[in-house]
């Protein structure tokens, strides 16, 4: 029988993971798999990062309150499994996207969410910039969510891209820079505005 893996350190940083490995590992660390590759969180998120994040949740949380959709913020393990296989053996794609929205009761279990979520929320840090609007953009993008944002703290700027249902492949439907709604498709009713999310560090 294999020891147990309690440490970071113990994995082979070039090898190739899955869910059930994930899943049996026995350290605290917050660790992502993309593609089958460890990411690790390269540092702790800042306070403006929290606080956005708090925001961004507080408010879609009170939107979808009684309603079918389902907001969950991190860490909250997303599995993006290739079609037709769901297997822990098979699936070597695990986020933990800063905000995202389930829409599809059946994709939510214990254990996180199996499937992509209909909107996915990351608030940028300087170190993951490069994995979020790459990685992380065209893993969403492949696995099929509907809908991604990308929020920039310290420029106050919030860009939406949508799936487009003919290519799919995203396209910038909107970016948010200064006073004014900011329209979601996943949740049509969402009345969100720009000075409230960022309403801590006016431009």
């Amino acid at each position: 029988m294999p020891a147990p893996i309690t440490s970071l350190d113990q994995l082979d940083p070039n090898g190739s993971y899955s869910y059930a490995d994930y899943v049996s590992w026995q350290f605290t660390e917050l660790v992502e798999l993309l593609r089958g590759k460890i990411m690790r969180r390269m540092s702790a998120p800042t306070d403006r990062h929290q606080d956005l994040v708090g925001e961004l949740h507080f408010q879609l949380k009170a939107h979808l309150r009684r309603q079918r959709c389902q907001v969950r913020v991190a860490p909250y393990d997303v599995r993006l499994p290739k079609r037709g296989t769901t297997a822990d053996a098979a699936i070597h794609t695990v986020v933990q996207p800063d905000i995202c929205v389930i829409c599809d009761p059946t994709k939510i279990e214990s254990r996180g969410c199996l499937g992509p979520p209909d909107l996915i929320i990351e608030v940028v840090s300087p170190r993951t910039a490069a994995r979020d609007w790459k990685d992380k953009f065209d893993l969403y993008e492949e696995a099929g969510v509907g809908e991604y944002w990308i929020v920039l703290p310290h420029d106050n700027d919030l860009s939406v891209f949508v799936l487009d249902e003919t290519t799919a492949r995203y396209r910038l439907v909107g970016e948010y820079a200064g006073p004014g709604p900011i329209p979601c498709r996943t949740l049509p009713g969402l009345n969100l505005d720009w000075a409230d999310v960022f309403s801590d560090n006016p431009a």
